[in-house]
C-alpha cells in the first residue's frame, strides 16, 4: 500500500453501493477536445449514473477532499477553455491524483483493420481520443525493420508506429489542455521507438518524472509536457521513456469471468504512486469479446469493482482499463471517481 493511502480514505467512506461486489493478455503496457466534448459522455448503451464518490482535490499536491455527485458531462458552469482534461476541478490537482479513460489494446481496432478476432476496439485511436480516451495501451513491435503495432502477430492486422504517434501529435496541438498518457507493451527496441518520436518533433511535449511528488495538469499544461510515456520492458535512456513498473502497479488480467475479478497486486509495487486497474473479460478462447464488454463496462459493475480496489488497496485507480471503451459507462465512472 503506498503512502497516499491517507488521501483516499475519505474517498472511500463516501461510496455507495456495495463495494464487496466484483463485477484483465499481458497487454498493459498492454476524444474529446477541451473546447467541444468532454471526457464524460457515456457510450452506446450507457445507463445513467446515481451514485457519487468523493474525489481527490489537489493544489499543488494538497489532500482535500470534496464530495460531488457523477454526471455524465461537464460540471454545471465551468468554461472548458480553463479545464485540464475537460474540467476545471482537475486543474489543480496532481497528475497522480486523477482518473483516466484507458483503452486495452488501443490501436487493434475494427476501424483500423485489425480482424475482429483480435481487435479490442472498434474505433481507432485518433477517434479515441476525440470522444474522451487519455490513456492509451500499444504494443509496439519491430515487423520488417518498421515499428507496428501489433496485436501479438502482425499476421492478424498492424498499424504503423510513427501513424498512431502523429494522431497523437495532432491531437496534442489540437487541444494545448490535454494530457495523454501512453503505457506501451514494449517488444521494439527503444531506439526505434524513440527515433519515432524525434521524427515527428515529439521529445519537445513528453513528460519527464525525476522523482517525488507529481506536477499538477495545470503545471503539467504550462510547461507544455503533456505526454507521459511509459514502458513494460524498456525504460530511460531517453529520460522521458519510464520503466512502467517504477511508476505503477496493476490487477491481473486475463479473466474469462467477471466472478474472477481480483484487486490483487500483479505487476509493479504498491508503494508506485500510480494504479492501473484491468477490466475486461477474454473468451473461452483468450481472446476479446465485445459481448464480455457490454456486460462488464456497465456503470454499476464497473464503478463497484474501481471501489472494490480502492478499499482493498487504499489507491485510487489512475488507468481504468477496458475493452470497446463506448460499449458501457467508463467515462461516467471515471467522470465520478473524479467528482466531476
Amino acid at each position: 500500500m503506498s503512502s497516499r493511502v491517507l488521501l483516499f480514505v475519505p474517498v472511500l467512506a463516501a461510496c455507495v453501493g456495495d463495494p464487496a461486489t466484483s463485477a484483465t493478455d499481458s497487454d498493459a503496457g498492454e476524444g474529446s477536445t477541451a473546447s467541444t466534448t468532454t471526457s464524460g459522455s457515456s457510450g452506446d448503451g450507457a445507463t445513467e449514473p446515481t451514485t457519487g464518490v468523493t474525489a481527490p482535490t489537489g493544489t499543488s499536491g494538497s489532500t482535500g477532499d470534496v464530495a460531488t455527485e457523477a454526471t455524465s458531462g461537464p460540471t454545471t458552469g465551468e468554461d472548458p477553455a480553463l479545464g485540464c482534461n475537460g474540467h476545471v476541478a482537475l486543474c489543480g490537482r496532481r497528475y497522480d491524483e486523477v482518473a483516466y479513460p484507458c483503452t486495452h489494446n488501443s490501436y487493434s481496432s475494427q476501424d483500423a483493420g485489425f480482424t475482429p478476432l483480435v481487435a479490442n476496439q472498434r474505433r481507432t485511436v485518433a477517434v479515441q481520443l476525440e470522444e474522451g480516451v487519455r490513456a492509451l495501451m500499444l504494443d509496439v513491435h519491430l515487423d520488417e525493420g518498421e515499428t507496428a503495432l501489433c496485436h501479438g502477430t502482425c499476421t492478424y492486422g498492424k498499424t504503423p508506429h510513427v501513424d498512431v504517434l502523429a494522431d497523437i501529435a495532432e491531437f496534442l496541438a489540437a487541444n494545448p489542455r490535454e494530457v495523454v498518457t501512453i503505457l506501451y507493451e514494449d517488444s521494439a527496441p527503444v531506439a526505434d521507438i524513440a527515433a519515432d518520436y524525434a521524427a515527428l518533433d515529439l521529445e519537445a511535449k513528453v513528460f519527464v518524472y525525476e522523482g517525488g511528488p507529481f506536477p499538477t495538469l495545470e503545471e503539467m499544461i504550462a510547461a507544455d509536457t503533456r505526454l507521459v510515456v511509459t514502458a513494460e520492458q524498456g525504460g530511460p535512456p531517453p529520460a522521458w521513456y519510464h520503466h512502467l513498473w517504477d511508476l505503477a502497479w496493476d490487477t491481473p488480467y486475463s479473466y474469462m469471468s467477471a466472478d474472477e475479478f481480483s484487486c490483487a497486486l500483479n505487476r509493479g509495487d504498491t508503494d508506485n504512486p500510480l494504479f492501473l486497474v484491468n477490466h475486461w473479460v477474454n473468451s473461452v478462447l483468450d481472446l476479446p469479446l465485445e459481448m464480455n464488454a457490454i456486460a462488464v463496462n456497465t456503470y454499476d459493475v464497473l464503478h463497484a469493482r474501481l471501489v472494490q480496489c480502492m478499499q482493498e488497496s487504499g489507491d485510487f485507480p489512475n488507468f481504468v482499463a477496458v475493452d470497446y471503451y463506448e460499449r458501457g459507462d467508463l467515462f461516467a465512472v471515471v467522470d465520478a471517481l473524479n467528482g466531476v
